[in-house]
């Protein structure tokens, strides 16, 4: 009869961690901002159908890198904790923090269970407010952690590159243009040089409080995005005075209403299997 191995519990957590960071690493970078209206998600993400980034609630948006399969269970499960308590009591009484308690404990919770795998994701939820100091940015990674980010935070395989460079360049109340341009910037530093990304390889989103909506949550595509990295572009640092002028958030034609939260929106189209880091 042969002794099974024994494997300290320190040395099960830290192979699991070391395997969620490995898969997670893989990923490209996605990187959440705050701006003078709001709040900017912007995504390096070259498909046009397996979205990244997506509205949770009225005020509430979520993103994610990792395996797709696993983010957008989290996604459908946050909407309905969401929608569930938003019914029961309040939609006031819906917040990012209350959510990010609940992916914290789902993903804690996972990675601690020895009879399935560590989820390979990491997770921000975002929240703007009625003013900019009462905007909430979390970051949660694989084992349920829990960050309360200020400002500015960048997760994925180059995030330690991206936050050293928004660390330099990030400056509080900028226009949302001069705030894409230096997040674009910033996702194209991956440590092995500088990479140009254009408007085919982003998802950004925004939650801007000046909508007169309940929902703040609206994507960019298409001649609006082209606008504002235009814009962003000639307002920086060094560039000569270009004609492009910076776009109020609200003057933006084009843009896209996402779907209801609940629904499948960004999900994968028949035939295309997701699964693999995104």
């Amino acid at each position: 009869m042969t002794m099974p191995f024994y494997v300290s519990p320190e040395q099960q957590m830290k192979d699991r961690a070391d395997f969620a960071r490995k898969n997670i690493s893989r990923g490209r970078g996605v990187a959440v901002l705050q701006y003078d209206n709001g709040i900017v998600l912007v995504a390096e993400n070259r498909s046009p159908a397996l979205h990244k980034i997506s509205e949770i609630y009225d005020r509430i948006a979520f993103a994610a890198v990792g395996r797709y399969n696993e983010f957008e269970n989290l996604r459908v499960a946050g909407v309905r904790s969401a929608d569930m308590r938003g019914y029961s009591y309040d939609r006031r009484d819906v917040t990012a923090r209350g959510l990010a308690n609940f992916y914290a404990q789902v993903l804690g919770t996972i990675f601690s269970s020895v009879a399935e795998k560590p989820y390979e994701v990491e997770l921000f939820v975002a929240e703007v407010g009625e003013t900019a100091e009462q905007d909430q940015i979390y970051r949660l990674t694989y084992d349920g952690s829990v960050a309360d980010e200020r400002g500015y935070a960048a997760m994925g395989g180059s995030a330690e590159q991206i936050n050293a460079f928004l660390e330099r360049r990030y400056q509080q109340g900028q226009s949302l243009s001069t705030v894409l341009a230096l997040a674009v910037e910033a996702l194209g530093q991956d440590g092995n040089g500088t990479r140009r990304l254009d408007a085919s390889q982003l998802e950004v989103a925004v939650l801007d409080r000046t909508r007169i909506q309940k929902r703040k949550f609206r994507r960019l595509v298409g001649p609006a995005l082209d606008r504002l990295l235009t814009a962003g572009e000639s307002a920086a640092p060094g560039s000569a005075p270009g004609s492009a002028s910076s776009q109020a958030p609200g003057d933006v034609s084009g843009e896209t209403p996402d779907g209801p939260p609940g629904g499948t929106s960004g999900g994968p189209t028949t035939g295309s299997p997701p699964g693999g880091p995104a």
